[in-house]
């Protein structure tokens, strides 16, 4: 893996995480675009590591060596954080979304890692759509809620 090959993996991170941070940050939400680009960053830094300590291993004879662990242990540690975002108030249930979309940016940093950038490119425009395009037509259905809810989801 070039100089290059990283920087573009950890590019793509930054950005991707910023742009589901955006529709956060626009709403007020304290998770916004530095959470959701520094979990996708600090997601593709742990996977670019591994596959990197997973060459160097294996250059120097090494046998056994399991990238894939790395991205198990993420997905632990992004649910626990992901976790810590949620909150109950009032008999409300609240930042679920903001944790879900913290959960995708560290994926869309897993992916970016790995140099997956179709991938990245996909979720990255499902995401947005999810989190914003869906926001417009809950509220066009019968029944919603949505216009009564506070800001904070």
């Amino acid at each position: 893996m070039t100089e290059l090959d990283i920087f573009l993996r950890l590019l793509t991170a930054s950005v991707a995480g910023a742009l589901l941070g955006l529709d956060r940050e626009m709403r007020g939400i304290s998770a916004g675009l530095r959470t959701h680009a520094m979990a996708s960053l600090s997601s593709a830094v742990i996977v670019v590591s591994s596959l990197l300590i997973h060459d160097q291993l294996i250059g120097a004879g090494e046998t056994g060596i399991d990238p894939l662990r790395a991205i198990q242990g993420l997905a632990q540690a992004i649910g626990f954080i992901a976790a810590g975002a949620i909150f109950f108030a009032h008999g409300n249930v609240r930042n679920l979304t903001s944790a879900a979309n913290i959960w995708l940016a560290a994926g869309l940093g897993i992916a970016a890692g790995a140099g997956q950038y179709a991938l990245v490119a996909l979720a990255v425009a499902f995401g947005v759509f999810i989190v914003t395009g869906l926001r417009f037509i809950e509220r066009w259905m019968p029944g919603s809620e949505k216009s009564d809810r506070a800001p904070g989801d």
